[in-house]
This record gives structure tokens, sequence and C-alpha cells, in this order.
């Protein structure tokens, strides 16, 4: 499988621009136990790019999570949709916070598909949340 070696300035500059947050779960790597990776959107096995309209800001479980993966199963239209796009699809559009802003919900089949694909919801997460929600520091918007 092909590797990427991207450069610090790279990562840097990805991190920046998406206010060090993971693009797919928003987790502030500010309070993350790993250093977040950047996430080929379209994978490198898949003949994906280092370019920065290819990269995003990801914690840890997302990207572990994403994988290769570019699709995932809606499970309530039955079909296979991509996952989110942080280049193209805007956050909003596809999800929000439920009332204790702790769980994500997919909104549209690209939204239900990535939650299910990307398992943001699992329970460190959600209690992060509500713990970070206490403190006034999230959601970060």
């Amino acid at each position: 499988m092909p590797s990427s070696n991207l450069s610090a300035k790279i990562k840097k500059e990805v991190a920046k621009r998406a206010n060090n947050l993971c693009e797919y779960c928003l987790a502030n790597s500010e309070y993350a136990f790993h250093t977040f990776p950047v996430d080929h959107i379209l994978p490198i096995s898949l003949d994906g790019q280092d370019t920065l309209d290819n990269l995003a800001n990801s914690c840890q479980f997302c990207n572990n999570s994403k994988y290769n993966k570019t699709h995932c199963l809606d499970h309530l239209t039955n079909e296979l949709v991509p996952l989110f796009n942080p280049r193209k699809d805007k956050w909003l559009t596809h999800f929000l916070w439920n009332e204790s802003k702790s769980d994500i919900i997919g909104i549209t089949s690209i939204g239900r598909a990535t939650v299910h694909c990307l398992k943001v919801n699992r329970p460190e997460a959600t209690n992060l949340r509500k713990v970070l929600a206490a403190f006034g520091v999230h959601p970060p918007f």
C-alpha cells in the first residue's frame, strides 16, 4: 500500500484551517489524548493525493474508523452513500447536536452514514462532550 509523508508545515496548515477540530466529529485537539492525524479524504490506497483539498484534520478515532472508506450504508434508506467530505460539505447541513450537545445526529443520508461508519457517538466521545459542555467549551460553534 502506498504511504504518505506529509511535512510538518502541511500538517500544521491542515490543523489551523480546521481550528484544531476533528473535521468529522468536531473533537478539539486541545482535549485529546492523542495527536490528531491528517486524514486523506480520498485515501492514498485509492489514488488520493497529498493535496490540501484532499486533507482533513481528524481525531485518531475518526481516522481509524474511516480507514480507507469513502462510502458507507445509510441504514434509513439502505443506500450506499458518500461519507461527509469536509472540503465539499458543510457540517451543519448534514449534522446537528442533540439537546444535551453530547450526540451528533445525522440529518441527511451523508450525515447518517458518517455518524454510523465513524462511530462518532461512542461513549467516550459523548461523555467528554457532556463535560466540555458543562464548562462552556462545547460545542465549538
